[in-house]
């Protein structure tokens, strides 16, 4: 079996998910490689597998996201055209930015009718996907989860000298956000939250590079009104992802739209008890981990949330270690081979 996924090894440094799901995949002798115009029109393939077609409408050009999503487009009808089987992962069922509607929602539409074969990463995310495109309900579709993080960034930093490099007292309490800064993130929102705490020991860590310009200015702005404040805004490589975790004692992800949080599983891989919105697949994801491991909330974070989310991070008794079973990239893998196969069947 040859797949060719848009991306399978090539974002490593900005997300291993695909480097792990294809690595494990590749096991069960199956070759995979990196999706390129080239490659797509001068070899054969079984299967071209995307994840996050959705990413050139992110661009703020209306003229360079028509000309990439149409060309992404006639590619796709040149692929099926040849006999090569179209598989989607759903991360998203739309664009971040929301910047070209009208293009995003011819996109959709041609794209969605492409599309051989889906997997999604919760029941959730099934539930949602068949709402927005219900004539998906007629192709095969599969639940397969979002894998772990474990054991896949340095973990040898504690938490003591963790909160030296920051320069963040050692028994204060900490509070972190670490990833990519969106609009949709919200972390400006926790920030202004964050300011009407009442405990002046609780430190607030933001670790991410900002989307956009104006973006980071808010939060530069907002940050100066709060010495417990610390922004760290800047893409953090995957050395440092320790640090930032490991200093914690609850991650919060305040996002005003999640459909299913990649940041989540980092934090829980790293043993980080985990505030999420009550939102997408957030439910499914504290079922499968515990009450212990992710406290959701809804519908928007507040002070008296985050103070008893705080309370729940440090008075809760867990084990060391989060219980990630369900996530294992061998099994994983296993389930989207056995996916590909019944893909090819149709």
């Amino acid at each position: 079996m040859r797949v060719i996924a848009s991306p399978a090894y090539s974002n490593k440094l900005m997300n291993p998910y695909n480097y792990l799901l294809y690595t494990h995949v590749s096991k069960f002798g199956v070759k995979v490689e990196d999706f390129s115009i080239s490659r797509i029109l001068l070899s054969r393939w079984d299967i071209w597998h995307l994840h996050w077609p959705e990413g050139y409408l992110n661009n703020p050009s209306l003229l360079k996201a028509g000309l990439f999503t149409g060309g992404l487009l006639n590619l796709l009808y040149l692929a099926k055209k040849r006999g090569i089987k179209i598989v989607w992962t759903v991360h998203n069922l739309r664009s971040h930015e929301r910047y070209h509607e009208r293009l995003e929602n011819i996109f959709w539409k041609h794209f969605t009718d492409l599309v051989d074969g889906y997997i999604v990463l919760s029941e959730t995310g099934r539930g949602e996907l068949l709402k927005y495109y219900p004539h998906l309900e007629n192709i095969p579709g599969f639940v397969i989860p979002h894998g772990h993080y474990k054991d896949i960034y340095p973990n040898e930093i504690p938490r003591e000298k963790s909160r030296r490099f920051l320069g963040l007292p050692s028994n204060a309490v900490v509070i972190s956000f670490i990833g990519q800064i969106r609009a949709y993130k919200n972390v400006p929102h926790l920030m202004d939250v964050f300011m009407r705490l009442k405990d002046n020991n609780v430190y607030l860590v933001i670790a991410g590079k900002p989307k956009s310009p104006k973006l980071r200015s808010v939060i530069i702005h907002k940050a100066k009104f709060c010495q417990r404040i610390k922004p760290y805004l800047e893409f953090i490589p995957p050395e440092k992802i320790q640090i930032f975790l490991n200093s914690a004692d609850l991650v919060v992800l305040p996002y005003s739209e999640i459909f299913h949080s990649g940041t989540a599983l980092l934090a829980l891989s790293f043993n980080r008890p985990v505030l999420v919105p009550n939102r997408g697949a957030m439910y499914e994801l504290q079922k499968a981990v515990g009450r212990k491991w992710v406290m959701v909330y809804e519908p928007e974070l507040t002070p008296d949330i985050l103070e008893n989310a705080i309370d729940w991070a440090l008075k809760t008794t867990r084990p060391k270690e989060a219980p990630l079973s369900k996530f294992e990239w061998e099994n994983i893998a296993r389930e989207t081979v056995n996916a590909y196969r019944v893909i090819l069947q149709k």
